[in-house]
């Protein structure tokens, strides 16, 4: 038996939300505040059985209005509805085990995989509810008429029916439970009223009894407030975190009254007894990868009081330096000497043994008590742990504890992460991602989508996509955006260019992404399953169109090359020193290698403009797409807002002249439209001056820019870098670059805070710095 899914409604942002869960380890992964907290948070109140934890607050703002327009007045006979939060639970069970739900089978005929339980937190009697608070609203109408004749301007409570259930929700909602059938799972029969049995029971055979036979559930919090030196924080230091595994979980032995005679004798030999205690425990940390080669072993040390153990830190945790050589003292430090990364790890080893033991050791004559499933919940497990040690410990997880085991119940994680460096340990199949939906107010809620059903659908790209997750360590299941870029220069001048022209975007998490022209689209059913707003930035990498099939191929050139050769390497150019050879007067050009965006017939070697959007192969078509050919929207609210964009033409004056240019690459578009901040002296790094630059005719120097960028001596890594260590920033974002960022930023749905007369005093303060703060780029 294994749990299968949980499906929440009207929890929060969790509106109608289903949850699919792996049989080992499952990742919740998502922006702030998308709904990962929330799930986790349900579960506890819903499984622990306490009406009285709930608020009303837990109802998705999409309930709010329902519970306002309650009249509080005996008006006309008008049906109204009162709001539930429900949780199904649906549980995969094998036949073995079939007389653990009997309890729960949905009719005697009954054959299937899925068991379900609702639980649902709603109105206990409805009609009771309205009158009462309708009693109490009357109450306070006349009260507040009252005061109002005296010029009191006050509003007394109940204001409305959600006013009054902020005060009065434990006593008018409760808990129930009903039986779900799997078939109403099928699609087949989503269009048919299903009304679930309701589990009435008696004192033993509850619905909540029923629920917890099956499941244990235990979490494992974020906020783990390990010692750390800093007497004013709030501390649980490792030490008391043994004790109590030491209290709960071992069991007594023949020797123990040994330990405790040689207590009054000698602190060795109980130093001893603890480490025969802790040996297997220790052990299985190992598993997590510590301790590693240069860390320091742990051991428990006694510290001597006659009337514990290890109560009130009369044992603490040591980490041994050195082993004992010769009858010689090992060298040891208190565990607050060691780092938190470390002692974060041992701690919730050590804490996740202690619950599996809570779970799995049962009192003789009490095995068939057990829940076979164990469910644990893990937040952030990264919390002062390196990227290192956050894949061993997820990579080790499942070996410290195994999912399956001996005797057919089953463990499952749950670990909620903002960590890529968990992610791409992991891979695809593991990833539950909580998106937010784009509505805001009342009707904002999230989704959940099950990565595993990704990779079995994509087959084709799924292995490109995690290499490149394992690679690059992946933040887009973090982001509110994400923005591809061509290469190497997008990926390092876009921080500043957001800055410099697209400030709003700062406050925006965007995951910027170097993928590369030609393989851009590998990524576009990922970003279309994740629904994340994408903004392309590329090259419109205008080429020489292939030659006809009748016609002879092109003899090598010199270096024996048929076809373009790469834009990076070389050395350095000067001002004037030659560039690079370009095709002698009269030779055909090759076909497919460089040529300008203005060429007769060019088309583009870009495999994002010809296989995604604007879906065009010609550089003539391409320059002439229509906006909306370079947008794509969601289809029936599945698919993500995607935009690209590339060079466009545009109009350059140099001196007396003004004329209409066009570029295939980010270095010639920002040459272009940024043409006399080039040719300053002091900006001879970027490799686009010419010192006779004031002499040359418009034409002549565009020719001259393009043939150095497309070049092999051109180092494009210099461009960037010497933009980046401008201190002039008069320079100007490309066109096509700043319509991209604009388009973004509106998807991303950033709210302007209004000027008050506060921030309008302070307008002349200094600026704030135009590199971006909340972007995150991916090398």
């Amino acid at each position: 038996m294994h749990l299968h899914s949980l499906t929440f409604r009207n929890f929060r942002r969790l509106r109608d939300t289903r949850v699919e869960f792996a049989n080992d380890l499952t990742i919740f992964v998502g922006a702030n505040n998308s709904g990962k907290t929330s799930a986790t948070h349900a579960v506890d109140l819903f499984l622990s059985g306490s009406k009285d934890k709930f608020t009303v607050n837990d109802f998705s703002a999409d309930c709010w209005p329902g519970f306002e327009n309650f009249p509080a007045e005996d008006a006309a006979e008008q049906a109204f509805e009162f709001p539930a939060i429900t949780l199904d639970v649906w549980i995969s069970v094998d036949p073995d085990s079939l007389y653990r739900v009997v309890d729960l089978l949905p009719r005697a005929a009954w054959e299937g995989a899925l068991v379900g339980v609702r639980i649902e937190f709603a109105v206990k009697n409805a009609a009771q509810t309205l009158a009462s608070y309708r009693r109490m609203a009357t109450e306070a109408a006349n009260f507040a008429q009252t005061k109002a004749e005296h010029g009191a301007d006050y509003k007394p409570w109940p204001r409305h029916m959600r006013d009054y259930l902020a005060r009065e929700l434990k006593n008018e909602y409760g808990l129930r439970y009903f039986i779900l059938d799997e078939a109403s799972l099928d699609p087949a029969n989503a269009g048919e009223t299903y009304t679930p049995k309701e589990i009435l029971g008696d004192t033993e055979r509850t619905g909540h009894s029923i629920i917890n036979s099956l499941i244990k559930v235990d979490f494992l919090s974020a906020q783990r407030h390990l010692s750390d030196g800093n007497a004013q924080a709030r501390t649980e230091d490792l030490s008391k975190r043994l004790s109590r595994f030491y209290t709960r979980n071992q069991s007594k032995r023949e020797d123990d009254h040994n330990a405790l005679r040689a207590l009054a004798l000698s602190e060795d030999q109980l130093t001893k007894h603890f480490s025969d205690v802790f040996k297997d425990t220790f052990k299985s940390l190992r598993k997590l990868g510590y301790p590693g080669l240069a860390n320091p072993s742990l051991e428990i040390r006694a510290a001597l009081r006659l009337e514990r153990l290890m109560g009130d830190q009369q044992a603490k945790v040591h980490y041994l330096l050195e082993q004992a050589i010769g009858g010689a003292e090992a060298l040891s430090l208190p565990d607050s000497y060691n780092g938190l990364g470390f002692k974060n790890l041992i701690y919730m080893g050590v804490e996740l043994l202690d619950l599996h033991a809570a779970w799995s050791v049962t009192e003789e004559g009490e095995e068939e008590k057990r829940q076979p499933i164990h469910l644990m919940f893990i937040e952030e497990p990264e919390a002062h742990m390196h990227a290192q040690l956050q894949q061993a410990f997820v990579r080790k997880l499942t070996e410290l504890i195994p999912p399956a085991g001996a005797d057919a119940h089953a463990t499952q994680f749950v670990i909620t992460t903002h960590s890529p460096h968990i992610l791409y340990e992991r891979g695809f199949k593991p990833i539950r991602y909580f998106r937010r939906s784009a509505e805001i107010g009342s009707k904002q809620s999230s989704s959940v989508f099950n990565l595993s059903a990704f990779y079995e659908s994509n087959k084709e790209d799924r292995d490109f996509l995690q290499r490149y997750m394992k690679l690059t360590h992946c933040d887009l299941f973090f982001a509110d955006g994400a923005i591809l870029v061509e290469g190497n220069v997008e990926r390092l001048v876009l921080p500043l260019m957001i800055g410099h022209g697209a400030e709003k975007l700062n406050a925006a998490y965007l995951s910027i992404l170097e993928v590369g022209g030609a393989f851009a689209f590998r990524f576009q059913k990922l970003i279309e399953f994740l629904g994340l707003p994408t903004l392309i930035v590329t090259d419109l990498d205008s080429v020489y169109p292939p030659r006809p099939k009748d016609a002879p191929e092109a003899a090598p050139d010199a270096n024996g090359n048929a076809a373009t050769q790469s834009d990076n390497d070389a050395r350095e150019d000067e001002d004037d020193e030659l560039d690079d050879e370009v095709t002698a007067e009269g030779d055909e050009p090759k076909p497919s290698s460089k040529c300008p965006a203005g060429t007769a017939g060019a088309v583009t070697a870009n495999q994002t403009l010809r296989q995604w959007l604007p879906g065009k192969m010609l550089i003539e078509d391409l320059l002439a797409a229509a906006p909306e050919s370079k947008l794509q929207a969601p289809q029936n609210g599945l698919g993500a807002h995607v935009m690209v964009t590339y060079q466009c033409p545009v109009t350059v004056t140099w001196g007396a002249e003004t004329a209409e240019l066009k570029s295939r690459t980010l270095e010639e578009a920002f040459a272009y439209e940024n043409l006399e901040w080039c040719q300053k002296k002091e900006h001879h790094d970027l490799k686009l001056r010419w010192s006779k630059a004031g002499t040359m005719p418009l034409t002549d120097l565009a020719s001259k820019i393009h043939t150095r960028v497309k070049g092999q001596h051109f180092k494009k890594t210099n461009f960037a870098l010497g933009l980046l260590a401008s201190s002039d920033a008069t320079w100007v974002v490309p066109t096509y670059i700043q319509q991209g960022l604009d388009w973004l930023t509106q998807q991303v749905a950033i709210v302007e805070e209004e000027e008050t007369d506060d921030t309008a005093e302070v307008a002349g303060a200094p600026e704030a710095p135009t590199q971006p703060q909340n972007v995150q780029v991916t090398q």
